[in-house]
């Protein structure tokens, strides 16, 4: 009886746990997310027919600055994506924990 008791805290205990990873999970999805629409919005420009030689000055230092951009965009998704997806580990690895113990405590 006092096993089964000691199950039951450590199943809630692990249902704590999961939801706490499964927050995180989200947080790093929806930061990673933002850094895609960040993305996405400097790939999506128009480029324009120029008329005067300085529409396409201005046109290319935009680009250069947007090239830079995109550089710093990019590594900033690359450290999210590996966060998130360490995060998506943890989060299998704490759903399989309660699944377990759930099983554990329905036998």
């Amino acid at each position: 009886m006092k096993n089964k008791a000691h199950m039951r805290r450590l199943s809630t205990l692990t249902k704590v746990i999961l939801d706490l990873r499964l927050a995180e999970l989200e947080q790093s999805a929806r930061a990673r997310a933002e850094t895609l629409d960040r993305l996405a919005d400097l790939n999506n420009r128009e480029r324009e027919n120029f008329t005067t030689i300085a529409e396409f000055n201005a046109d290319l230092l935009y680009q250069r600055w947007a090239d830079r951009r995109r550089a710093e965009i990019n590594m900033v998704l690359a450290r999210q994506t590996a966060e998130w997806l360490t995060r998506q580990d943890t989060a299998r690895r704490a759903l399989g924990q309660t699944q377990a113990l759930a099983k554990l405590l329905e036998g």
